[in-house]
């Protein structure tokens, strides 16, 4: 059965005392909607639309970057979730099978349990609603299930007290069939306490027209949402804690899991093994057997096979490392490819550049690749050997098997196979070095007499 997807994602979420929208708001590295998208991702939708409303341009400038095929329509009042829906209705049109209702300020649903209610859509459900035990129901909407079937939700601001007293709560996820969904949302009225117009309403009025309605539970944390800061930064440790054990499952080792802080999107082959204390910004990918070591942070890159990086490295986007090469204490590399086996080992600033495979890069080596308006390449050729305190101006090629004297400026190519020296002279004045302290000592005295 076909299936779509709906996030919503309007609101401005005036509790996190930002101008930014809510769900622009990041849990690792990812904005909050992105999460909601990638749960549905799993259900393999036909179909997927975003319902943006306060800073509609900036979401939708964050959708683009993220996918590619969302349709993003706007709710320019926010009048409820019942009214939000039914601004997807001509993205959806004609759309047949299920439409699963997420939010965007709720990034934990998992793929499972949106799977568990497909199955009690293809059970006989026209209406599936997410619900939850809650340690503390407060003010959530609860959900009335008689006979094993749901047969209402009530809004807390409307319920009764034998209704308060229910501890079955709504998450606000539903699955709907396609071909009702937007019939019942056109029977939703705003006459409650709020002068909204409530999605949840859309089960009584199924009901009403004699379909059947069903509520599939979930563990509370799934059902979070973010509304403050204190539950974005909740959020966060979540997801970390997520992340640290589905990697440990996956065969990656972590000497200390509780310091090592994922992205959405980190992939890490199996028995790589991370140290303490390391970050993963966006865009990472370490292949198995790879070594990321202490206080190292890792961006918009990928680490091959066997690989050593850090401790204390930086890889920016666009550093691919090649199988068995290492880039240990203090480097920097950023849109630069090292070949397999390349070595560049402690202080050295690598960018816009391809390193050769075998090639060995001194400490304190630097690709000078800016002009101050235009980056410039270096290529730096297989088996060569960059000499200490190197600096390569760009653009430039040192070919392979060559090398450079420790302390030059290249700022010519290198043949393969060839020695460049770019410094100066060395000139030895014997005795003056006694000479120069004499005086310096000398004259210190008499500024302190």
């Amino acid at each position: 059965m076909p299936s779509h997807l709906i996030v919503l994602a309007a609101g401005q979420g005036s509790r996190m005392m930002s101008d930014l929208p809510k769900v622009l708001h990041r849990v690792g590295h990812a904005p909050l909607f992105v999460h909601a998208l990638r749960a549905g991702a799993a259900l393999d939708p036909d179909r997927r639309v975003l319902v943006a409303g306060v800073g509609a341009e900036a979401v939708r400038a964050e959708a683009a970057e993220h996918d590619e095929g969302l349709s993003v329509v706007l709710q320019e009042e926010q009048l409820g979730t019942a009214h939000a829906v039914a601004q997807a209705r001509e993205a959806l049109k004609d759309a047949t099978g299920d439409v699963f209702i997420l939010y965007g300020d709720t990034p934990f649903i998992r793929p499972e349990t949106l799977s568990m209610m497909a199955a009690a859509r293809t059970g006989g459900a026209a209406v599936v609603v997410l619900g939850f035990e809650a340690a503390d129901p407060g003010r959530y909407g609860r959900l009335v299930v008689e006979g094993g079937d749901l047969t209402r939700i009530v809004e807390y601001k409307d319920a009764t007290e034998a209704e308060r007293a229910i501890t079955l709560c709504n998450s606000g996820v539903i699955c709907a069939d396609a071909e009702v969904l937007f019939d019942l949302i056109d029977a939703v009225g705003n006459d409650n306490a709020s002068g909204e117009f409530y999605l949840t309403d859309i089960v009584g009025i199924a009901r009403d027209r004699g379909l059947r309605c069903a509520a599939v539970t979930c563990d509370e944390s799934e059902t979070m949402g973010i509304n403050t800061r204190a539950e974005l930064a909740r959020g966060e440790a979540i997801f970390q804690a997520r992340r640290r054990a589905e990697a440990l499952e996956d065969g990656v080792t972590l000497t200390a899991p509780d310091t090592v802080f994922f992205a959405y999107d980190t992939h890490l082959g199996r028995d790589a093994l991370i140290e303490p204390h390391v970050v993963f910004g966006p865009d990472v990918t370490v292949e198995s057997g790879a070594t990321i070591r202490a206080f190292s942070h890792l961006e918009g890159c990928h680490v091959g096979a066997r690989a050593v990086v850090g401790p204390y490295a930086r890889l920016r986007p666009g550093a691919e490392l090649g199988n068995d090469s290492k880039v240990g204490n203090f480097v920097e590399i950023k849109s630069a490819e090292i070949g397999e086996g390349a070595k560049v080992n402690h202080l050295t600033y690598i960018g816009d550049a391809t390193v050769g495979e075998g090639a060995n890069i001194g400490a304190g080596t630097v690709t000078c690749n800016y002009d101050g308006v235009f980056k410039h390449r270096t290529e730096i050729g297989a088996r060569a050997f960059i000499g200490s305190s190197t600096m390569l101006v760009a653009p430039i090629r040192v070919g392979a098997e060559a090398m450079t004297g420790s302390g030059s400026v290249i700022t010519s190519d290198v043949p393969d196979g060839a020695l460049a020296l770019g410094r100066a002279r060395q000139v030895v004045k014997e005795g003056l070095a006694r000479k120069l302290m004499t005086k310096l000592r000398s004259a210190k005295s008499k500024r302190t007499n």
